[in-house]
Order: structure tokens, then C-alpha cells, then sequence
């Protein structure tokens, strides 16, 4: 390669090898990209609509470690990657976007869907460039992943022309050797100074807490998390992209919190630990709305440590100790400070909390039990995830659409080892996530069972996919929820306004139709009993499986916005 002469996309396509790329999330364009791909061993996963290959880029970089790429033509095609372009920038989800743009010498004559993909991008991305003179492709492949991989990552997106993908270039003057497209790229941490305030302040807490965000996921910082969880007697709530960073069945993890704190949640009971803390020990949340129940939950009185890549993001609502940099180098060297700190207090009280935090999960189960166990029809959704629960391993990637969806897996299921994957599409939370981003995790972990639970409503968005599963050979377990209506909008309309609009009921789909036509195997059921045999068939390997469930219309998770509909009720 070192003295051949390449055209720009055959370059390009040895960049990507280059950075470990061994997948494209395409539709073939831009054709001289993914032809001189596939020519060296890049494999194309051909998707059905943009939006949908840009989140298959997403769970592919949340699981496997590495930055996803998702490629498109100009114009409208373009534009369709901006919502999932734009919930990995709200995530932190590496991708590296490349778009086909119009010949050069086309620009600005009206050409064929021509664009200002500067502008479209500029919003939805880190950072946004268009190459021009084929000399440099090199020095812009290689920034793309720096940028996506480097500091908060994030997105980026690289504009081609299509005429310099075609031009001929002789070898770069400069060595370009490294492979960017793993990530984290840096793991940067504070001075040692902040690191012993921080932990001196931990060791002489009281009544400390630790919220984790989905950063720990991020930073692949799950071991060390649960190791100071354990060495400081830490208790420890996530977020829901925090999900799974924790062990949950550790006496001294208190599930998720945020928004789920109505009648029937464990959150109604965890809150306590948060309100009662002196000490507030955040990693890699940006303590956004849904994560702290619209900024209620944190008390005015405690202190707050804040441990997340992005500086911008600590203090941005709390004042907090700063502690700027990758969660993982972070909390190895909180750990390594306490260890010759005087922890007998914390030890001390180890017992009491974890009975009592054992008390809470008792309460919960005990609260959720009439539901959990329901032999109704329709099902209600907890008895699903209760089903569920007794058939998942830690080797089992859970992914869930915006929404309830997201909700039920949140609050009803348990991981069952630090670093259980549980792939939630909550940085802008839209919906019709949950099939692609299921595919994604796929392609990155074949050989481990993907769940992808999704609600009829977002399952709209994305039914195309189903053919891309069966002709990619993806197999993962569809869960359908059936209840025929857009059940958050209903019910967030009912409590705010008394009623709901029109749009929100659904006329009756046939979802096993739908999965079949497109050559997937699939069931609907109505009776709850029929729920173990099926999910340990679509757990099993064997191949493909959508379960449609028809499920109750009127349950809701346990969210606070409906905490006094819920009482009243």
C-alpha cells in the first residue's frame, strides 16, 4: 500500500481497515466507497432507510467498543441520518457518518439532490467536514475518528465528493499508521490533588451515594465501578443508559431511580438513600431531566463529586467537586486513595444498609406482585419482563425502543453482572430505535443473544428492517408489545390535560403477518402462559423470533408524571 497508487475511495477503504473498521452500515453508496470496501473484506450490512443504518451504527459502537460507520447518499437520504446522528451526539455514541456529496464542480448549479450538508450536520455532529482536495483524505479520515473517539465522543461526519472519489492519488508524504477506531481514545484523569479531595470527602461521608450514568458504559469502567462500590461500601443507583453497570443483585445496588418513583416502582422506596445523602457521588451522568426526576432528587444540603468526560457537563446544574476526565482512570485511582483511608465507619453501617436496601427490593416485589404474576388477557407488560428475567444470562444484550419500552426494561428487569449490556435509545429517546440498534449489537456480538423489546407504536418506524435481519442472517428476539395505541402520549396527555387526541389509538396490525412476509418466524399470544416457551425459543439461538404480545392498554410503568393519576385511580 505504501507505494501503490489508489484512488480517494480505495484510500479511504484502507483508512477504515486501517482503524479496524470490519463493517459498513450502507445501501451501496457511496458505491466507490463500499465496492473498494467489500473488495478488501469490509463487510456491507445493507440497510432499508438511513435513519434506521444510522442507529445499527450506534449499537454496534455501544457494544463492540469500536466507532460505528454508516454511509448515504446526498440529499434526502443525508437528511434521514440526522436523528440517530443526533441521538449518539446526546449519548456519546461514536460514529463516523460518510456522505456522497455532489461533484465539485456541480456545486451550487442546483445539481441533482444537492444540499448544504455543512449546515444539515453542523447541529447533529462534533464536527462536520468536506473534502476538497483528494491529497487529504488521509489527514480527514484519520481527524474523523480522532474527533469521534477523543474527549465526549460523539459523532462526525465526513462529506465526499463524488467526483474526488474517483480521482487518483499517489501515497501521503506523511506516515498515517495508527488505529483511531477504538474507543475511548484518551483516558485522561484529574491531578492527584482532586483525586485525594474527592476520596478524603468519600471517606468521611456519612450517608454517601453513587448515581451512575450510562459514561460508565462508555469508559468500559463497570469493573472498577463495582469494585469501589464494594472496597467503600458504597450504595449505587443508575440512571437508565446507566443500567447494567451494577451488578443488581449486590447487596449494595438500589437499581435505577430517575423518573421511576410511582406506586409499584422501586424507585419510590431507593429515593430515600438520594434524599437522605450527605454525600452525592455522580459518574458519567449529565444529570439531565429523566435522570433526576426533574432535578428533584439531588438535596440542596449534600455535597456533590462529579466524575465525567465532559468538563462542560459538571456543574452544569449541581456545583460539584471536579473530577474531569475517563471514569475508568478515575475511579482506579479513587480506589487507590482509599485504600489507605480509614473506612470503618462506612464498614461499620455496611449491614444496616444493605438490609435495608434489601428491604426496598423486598417492598417492590411485594408492590408489583398482583402484576408481575397476572394471568390476565391482555398481558400487562410486567409479567413479560418477569418472564423474561428467569431466561437471561449476563451474556444476554437487552435493547429497547424509546419510550415504555425503555421503561419496563429500567424498571422491571435486573442485571445480573457489572457491565450487563442494556441498550436504551435515551439520548433523545425517539422512537422506532429499538429493532436497529438491536441489529447493531448483533453485528458486534453474533455469537451472544440480543432481546429487542419494542412497543407497536415505534415498531412502525422500523418494521422494513425485519427483511434486513433475515438477509443479513441477524438473528435476534423481537418482543412486540401490542396494546394498540401510542401509550405515553395518551397517558401524559390524560394527566396533563383530562384527555388525548385522536392520534394516539391505533387501528389493529397484525405484527406476525408482517414478520412473516419478510421471512422471520413469529407468534402472537394472548395468554401469559404461553410467554416461557416462546422466549426460551427466541433465546435459543436457533434463529429469528418475533413474539407479538398482546398487551394490557391501560398499564403504564411506574413514572412520577403519573404518580397522582395512579394514587386517584
Amino acid at each position: 500500500m505504501a507505494t501503490d497508487v489508489f484512488t480517494v475511495a480505495e484510500r479511504i477503504a484502507h483508512s477504515l481497515k486501517r482503524h479496524d473498521v470490519t463493517h459498513i452500515f450502507a445501501q451501496s453508496l457511496p458505491s466507490a466507497v463500499i465496492l473498494a470496501a467489500e473488495a478488501i473484506g469490509i463487510r456491507q450490512v445493507a440497510y432499508r432507510q438511513e435513519n434506521m443504518g444510522g442507529t445499527m451504527a450506534d449499537g454496534y459502537a455501544r457494544l463492540s467498543g469500536k466507532v460505528g460507520v454508516v454511509a448515504a447518499q446526498n440529499g434526502p437520504a443525508a437528511t434521514l441520518l440526522v436523528p440517530p446522528l443526533a441521538e449518539a451526539l446526546k449519548a456519546s455514541v461514536p460514529i463516523v457518518a460518510l456522505v456522497q456529496d455532489v461533484e465539485r464542480d456541480q456545486a451550487d448549479r442546483n445539481a441533482f439532490q444537492e444540499l448544504d450538508h455543512l449546515a444539515l450536520f453542523q447541529s447533529c455532529t462534533k464536527w462536520v467536514r468536506k473534502v476538497i482536495v483528494a491529497e487529504r483524505i488521509d489527514d480527514y479520515v484519520d481527524a474523523a475518528f480522532t474527533t469521534a473517539t477523543s474527549g465526549r465522543p460523539g459523532p462526525v461526519a465526513l462529506l465526499l465528493p463524488a467526483d474526488l472519489l474517483r480521482e487518483q492519488i499517489a501515497p501521503s508524504p506523511f506516515r498515517r499508521e495508527a488505529t483511531l477506531g477504538h474507543w475511548p481514545l484518551d483516558r485522561l484523569r484529574p491531578r492527584n490533588d482532586d483525586i485525594e479531595r474527592a476520596a478524603s470527602m468519600i471517606a468521611a461521608a456519612h450517608a454517601p451515594i453513587i448515581i451512575a450514568g450510562g459514561g460508565v458504559h462508555a469508559s468500559r469502567a463497570a469493573a472498577e465501578l463495582s469494585a469501589l462500590q464494594d472496597e467503600a461500601s458504597l450504595p449505587v443507583v443508575t440512571t437508565n443508559m446507566g443500567k447494567g453497570v451494577v451488578d443488581e443483585f449486590h447487596p449494595l445496588s438500589a437499581g435505577v431511580l430517575g423518573a421511576l418513583v410511582g406506586p409499584r416502582s422501586l424507585g419510590r422506596h431507593t429515593v430515600a438513600l438520594v434524599e437522605e445523602a450527605d454525600l452525592v457521588v455522580l459518574v458519567g451522568t449529565r444529570t439531565n431531566q429523566n435522570g433526576t426526576d426533574s432535578w428533584r432528587q439531588i438535596p440542596r444540603s449534600a455535597s456533590v463529586i462529579h466524575v465525567d468526560v465532559d468538563p462542560a457537563e459538571i456543574g452544569r446544574t449541581y456545583e460539584a467537586v471536579r473530577l474531569a476526565g475517563d471514569a475508568a482512570e478515575i475511579i482506579r485511582a479513587l480506589r487507590s486513595e482509599l485504600a489507605g483511608s480509614d473506612l470503618s465507619h462506612r464498614k461499620s453501617k455496611r449491614n444496616q444498609l444493605t438490609d435495608r436496601i434489601a428491604g426496598f427490593w423486598r417492598a417492590f416485589d411485594a408492590d408489583r406482585q398482583s402484576v408481575a404474576r397476572s394471568d390476565a388477557s391482555p398481558i400487562r407488560p410486567e409479567r413479560i419482563m418477569f418472564e423474561l428475567q428467569q431466561l437471561l444470562t449476563a451474556e444476554t444484550t437487552v435493547v429497547a425502543d424509546a419510550s415504555y419500552s425503555s421503561m419496563w426494561v429500567a424498571g422491571q428487569l435486573r442485571a445480573l453482572s457489572p457491565g450487563m449490556r442494556f441498550l436504551l435509545p435515551r439520548g433523545l429517546a425517539g422512537l422506532g430505535w429499538g429493532l436497529p440498534l438491536a441489529l447493531g449489537a448483533k453485528v458486534a456480538e453474533p455469537d451472544k443473544p440480543v432481546v429487542s423489546i419494542v412497543g407497536d407504536g415505534g415498531f412502525a418506524h422500523s418494521w422494513a428492517e425485519l427483511e434486513t435481519m433475515v438477509r443479513s442472517k441477524l438473528p435476534i428476539l423481537i418482543i412486540v408489545l401490542n396494546n394498540g395505541i401510542l401509550g405515553f402520549q395518551r397517558d401524559a396527555e390524560t394527566a396533563k390535560f383530562g384527555r388525548f387526541t385522536t392520534a394516539c389509538s391505533f387501528a389493529d396490525v397484525d405484527h406476525q403477518k408482517i414478520a412473516e412476509a419478510c421471512g422471520c418466524p413469529a407468534v402472537r399470544i394472548s395468554d401469559p402462559a404461553d410467554l416461557p416457551r416462546y422466549l426460551e425459543r427466541g433465546l435459543s439461538g436457533d434463529g429469528p423470533l418475533l413474539i407479538e404480545v398482546m398487551t394490557d392498554p391501560c398499564a403504564h410503568p411506574p413514572l412520577s408524571l403519573f404518580a397522582a393519576m395512579d394514587q386517584a385511580a
